[in-house]
């Protein structure tokens, strides 16, 4: 196989992909890397302001992009985005949005836990349910990616029993779907990040250190020292497993569920 094969492999040329919490973080990662590929987007989130801002510098790197403002935890809101593109349907699903609230579980309450799961889990599934149908009416599949967290099978972080839940959910959604609709032409994985540096990552190291929040800066050194790669990964580095992953260099790769952590989870 010729170097320019290969290239032609990685290349998204042609295609649309939805991202959803794609404001910032992981999500605007991932549509910085996918669109250098040469992907179209419909980028998700709540945000206005920074949804524009984000298609703004897509926009400035030759990425084309449309922006689409729902509250993805709501079920009418994710139909309605849906109905917005009747016709013009994704190839490419990133269910990326998520919520990691803090909260001790002999406190949890209920408006709590059920934020964190109708965001983290149910949109998950309401969009993949979303895709699929629309996708199979058009005769074609898709590739859907969805997004946990290394939580959901190594519970590390304290106060977060019901986002671990929420996103072990993600996991077997994940496998139930691929097992079903294969044979249907969809390539349905999962991705487990890891530590990643973000903006809303580096406010809470920022914070804890500011407010001497010595139980968070104790976990953040246990995690550092157990980490392989000894260094915290970016929101590129998860764009370019999902690059790898979305693209027909792991078009053999279904119903799997793919670490992106540093090596965290084999330590």
């Amino acid at each position: 196989m010729m170097l320019g094969d290969i290239f032609k492999e990685i290349s998204l040329e042609g295609k649309i992909s939805m991202i959803t919490g794609a404001a910032s973080g992981i999500g605007k990662g991932i549509a910085e890397v996918l669109g250098e590929a040469g992907s179209y987007f419909y980028l998700v989130d709540y945000n206005e302001k920074e949804l524009k801002k984000t298609a703004s510098e897509l926009e400035k790197k030759g990425i084309k992009s449309e922006i689409f403002v729902h509250d993805l935890s709501s079920k009418e809101e994710i139909y309605k985005l849906w109905d917005e593109i009747k016709g013009r349907e994704p190839n490419i699903l990133i269910n990326n949005v998520g919520i990691y609230p803090f909260k001790d579980f002999l406190e949890l309450d209920e408006k709590t836990l059920d934020k964190t799961i109708e965001l983290n889990l149910k949109s998950t599934l309401w969009m993949c349910q979303k895709m699929i149908k629309a996708n199979m009416e058009k005769k074609r599949g898709g590739v859907i990616v969805n997004v946990s967290s290394i939580e959901a099978i190594l519970p590390f972080e304290e106060g977060l029993v019901h986002y671990t839940s929420s996103k072990a959910g993600v996991i077997a959604l994940t496998r139930a779907l691929a097992r079903e609709y294969g044979k249907y032409g969809f390539r349905i994985n999962v991705i487990l990040p890891g530590g990643i540096k973000s903006e809303s990552t580096k406010k809470a190291a920022r914070d804890a250190i500011l407010k001497m929040n010595f139980k968070l800066i104790l976990s953040g050194f246990k995690f550092w020292n157990r980490l392989p790669a000894k260094k915290i990964g970016t929101p590129r580095d998860i764009g370019k497993a999902v690059l790898a992953i979305v693209s027909d260099l792991f078009s053999y790769v279904h119903g799997a569920v793919i670490p992106v952590d540093g090596g965290f989870l084999s330590a």
